[in-house]
């Protein structure tokens, strides 16, 4: 029997809402501080996603302001189809709050924001037979809006509250044999995280709970993966239900590390007796009937096209003039916009990390200024290999504390940077190994990450200190290349899972 292996869409991408249309499928993702944001995937088959963009790809759709903290900007997006036309609808948190945007194709361009004055997070769409406009909220709460013009026409109603659960959210209403379901989530995105369902005859209720609730929830078990939750529902071309929803997969000792942050999975649903029946969230499922894998993306980014990949991300935004492709063709051009990584403001292109096991390595031409590759959770959270007037540095930031851990000086002219992350062979704890002292005590964080520099290694860190528990907050870890003196070239960035 054919399987496919979870998570779908590795790293950080949480929040996942889909659609279909045909025998195609596009998802979306939260982004956060990141810019541009709400990636959006396609699908022929459920399990294998291709990036094709990003639905907030301008200045004129996502304010991200200097004081937009790490975790804030672009929550919880849910995508839709109607009437020939893409919808997406999210919220900026510190910016105007709920807003739609629109698409006659999903790869763009996407609308100006429509924005609707209603309150609470995670907005939902969905049209009745009617074609009246509902969106559902945190809450969880609903109205009648129009969603062209923004305006909220009826409502919104209290309809739900949960089981009990903190934080009642992430709520998506369906329409399915007469029944309206209002499928959400509660317990906090953490390791109580649950989806919980309920069924009314019209979307304004009243709606009662299902019979078994929760109907999806790890919390309390030993799974390899934890925080399952905020779910979205879609119906496949043969007429089988399936589930994506976000979920996380700590490692290290108790009480674990995550370190990718929360990843979209997918499991497959059955209906019993009028309600949707969901199984525990495994490693490996039996695969849709559809089965369409795509070729692997390119590892390496020479920077030769007339644009970034969409998957490249910057903290709240990417300002022109702190970057550039032409300045020299065939590298990435990054112009120093701020003088630290500790603060915001200052110039950084990254690519979320995928694998738990993964190399990284970029051909640096620092020039004059200071540049470098960083391990980022946000602007205390973040391991750098920096090189500066010849010399080449490992500069950790946890919380309160940076401190230079290993310095060489370096030849001028071109330098190649690595990174290799492991979760085999990890530090002891509390260790920060420098590169003469060897390492092969398994310990009790969640991975190690080595440094290079033309293939001299540098330093060894923990990597517990860049996870969500430490940290905190909703995002996972970018790996990306910044400048924060001058200006540096990048030739080549390339990123490789390996083996564990």
């Amino acid at each position: 029997m054919r399987t496919y292996g979870n998570p779908v869409v590795a790293g950080f991408h949480p929040d996942p809402s889909v659609c279909r249309v045909g025998d195609d499928y596009y998802l979306v993702c939260s982004s956060f501080e990141y810019f541009p944001g709400v990636p959006i995937f396609h699908s022929r088959d459920l399990v294998h996603w291709r990036q094709i963009g990003n639905v907030l790809d301008r200045p004129s759709q996502l304010n991200l302001p200097p004081d937009v903290p790490a975790s804030g900007g672009v929550y919880a997006p849910t995508i839709r189809h109607h009437d020939g036309r893409f919808y997406v609808i999210t919220t900026n948190v510190r910016a105007g709050g709920n807003f739609i945007v629109t698409a006659e194709r999903p790869e763009g361009p996407w609308s100006d924001p429509v924005w609707i004055d209603l309150p609470g997070i995670d907005p939902d769409l969905t049209w009745d037979e009617d074609g009246a406009c509902w969106c559902a909220f945190s809450g969880t709460q609903v109205a009648r809006i129009d969603p062209a013009e923004g305006k909220v026409l009826e409502g919104p109603y209290q309809v739900w509250s949960g089981t009990g659960g903190k934080y009642p959210e992430a709520p998506h209403l369906y329409e399915v044999d007469g029944w309206w379901y209002l499928l959400m989530s509660e317990g906090g995105t953490e390791r109580g995280h649950a989806v919980s369902i309920a069924r009314a005859r019209t979307p304004r209720g009243p709606f009662e709970p299902g019979p078994v609730n929760p109907i999806l929830t790890h919390r309390g078990t030993d799974r390899p993966i934890q925080s399952t939750g905020h779910a979205d529902l879609v119906q496949a071309a043969d007429g089988t239900w399936w589930m994506v929803l976000l979920g996380t997969r700590p490692r290290g000792y108790t009480p674990e590390y995550q370190v990718l942050g929360r990843e979209t999975f997918l499991t497959p649903v059955r209906w019993e007796d009028g309600w949707p029946v969901v199984g525990p969230v495994e490693e490996r499922h039996p695969a849709p009937a559809a089965w369409h894998p795509l070729p692997p993306e390119p590892s390496r980014d020479d920077f030769d096209e007339p644009s970034l990949r969409p998957c490249w991300i910057s903290p709240r935004g990417r300002p022109d003039g702190s970057w550039s492709l032409t300045e020299r063709p065939g590298r990435l051009t990054l112009h120093a916009t701020g003088p630290t990584l500790d603060r915001p403001g200052h110039t950084f292109v990254g690519r979320r990390q995928q694998h738990h096991d993964c190399r990284v390595t970029a051909l640096l031409e620092p020039g004059a200024g200071t540049a470098g590759v960083s391990v980022r959770m946000d602007e205390a959270h973040h391991y750098d290999l920096e090189v500066q007037g010849g010399m080449v540095r490992v500069v950790a930031r946890i919380g309160p504390l940076r401190q230079c851990l290993a310095e060489r000086p370096v030849p001028a002219g071109p330098l190649t940077l690595a990174l290799d992350l492991r979760t085999r062979d990890v530090l002891p704890p509390s260790v920060i190994s420098p590169a003469d002292e060897p390492v092969g005590v398994d310990g009790r964080g969640p991975d190690t990450i080595a440094f290079s520099a033309n293939g001299t290694l540098l330093a060894e860190l923990d990597g517990r200190y860049l996870s969500t528990e430490v940290a905190t907050g909703f995002t996972g870890r970018v790996i990306g290349m910044y400048a924060t003196e001058g200006s540096a070239s990048f030739d080549w960035f390339d990123y490789q899972p390996a083996t564990p």
